[in-house]
């Protein structure tokens, strides 16, 4: 029965387009309100993130600088990166999509969802946002700020750069896979609830990774996050091995998008479907 509602209801397969590729270059964007509107939501929503995020990660470090088991933890850490991913993803999402990431950025563009002028001016905006964010952490924690790293990313000891990058690419994988299986029009189309739903698990996702990778790197997945806090805290040790943090999370969003879109979604069967009819006529 449920099969049956599946292919024959309002929402079946039949009822269902894709909706066509964003344009290369669209250079029509810079002429609309809606898209510097988007562009402020962008600077906002990451100014928001870094802020909280970086200010409970030197929380945690002074915390238990005086005692072992004082702070929030890991757990806490993870908590705060994935919460503010929800309410700032669910608060934005109408109006930019809210990408808060330049990799989710790029892998949206590789996918065609957006356009390559509205791709680079979100990650201008995101990593912007980013610095400032991380700027008014530094002025409301100054005696800790330094002394406790600045919430910048960095290889652990004991760990190579293979390992981190590996880390970075797993991990932005399954962010960037879950924003492209949360957001699916496909899925909307045939369940309603699917957009209600969609910033909680890409939050989780970010949770989860995490839990995973604070150990190994600090955990990126967002090359601004990563480029804000080193930007403010600016000394050796935060800028070294950080392009890792740029070329893991490029590197996990586009294998997502690929993974996605050719392998989840078939593009490459119909692809060589529409290849193949075409041969015959």
């Amino acid at each position: 029965m449920t099969k049956e509602v599946a292919e024959h209801g309002s929402y079946g397969a039949k009822d269902y387009h894709d909706p066509p590729p964003a344009p290369l270059i669209d250079a029509e964007e810079l002429t609309k309100w809606s898209f510097y509107r988007a562009l402020i939501a962008e600077f906002i929503a990451t100014l928001l993130f870094l802020y909280i995020t970086v200010l409970t990660v030197i929380g945690y470090k002074s915390q238990s600088a005086a005692d072992a088991c004082g702070g929030v933890g890991i757990l806490g850490i993870a908590w705060a990166f994935g919460g503010m991913i929800f309410i700032l993803v669910y608060c934005t999402a109408g109006i930019s999509g809210g990408h808060i990431n330049p990799a989710v950025t790029f892998g949206l563009f590789l996918a065609r969802k957006v356009s390559l002028v509205r791709a680079v001016m979100y990650m201008v905006a995101q990593c912007l946002g980013a610095i400032c964010g991380v700027g008014l952490v530094k002025a409301f924690q100054r005696s800790h700020y330094k002394r406790y790293g600045g919430g910048a990313n960095g290889l652990s000891d004991g760990y190579s750069v293979g390992v981190g990058l590996a880390a970075e690419i797993i991990g932005t994988f399954v962010l960037v896979y879950t924003v492209f299986s949360a957001t699916d029009p496909k899925r909307n189309a045939r369940d309603s609830h699917v957009p209600v739903l969609a910033p909680l698990p890409i939050g989780f996702a970010v949770f989860m990774v995490h839990l995973a990778t604070i150990p190994i790197t600090g955990t990126g997945i967002n090359p601004a996050r990563s480029l804000g806090a080193a930007v403010i805290l600016n000394d050796d040790e935060a800028w070294h091995d950080h392009w890792i943090f740029w070329v893991g999370p490029f590197i996990g969003a586009a294998i997502a998008a690929f993974y996605h879109q050719f392998i989840l979604r078939a593009g490459a069967a119909k692809a060589l479907g529409s290849f193949r009819s075409g041969s015959h006529v």
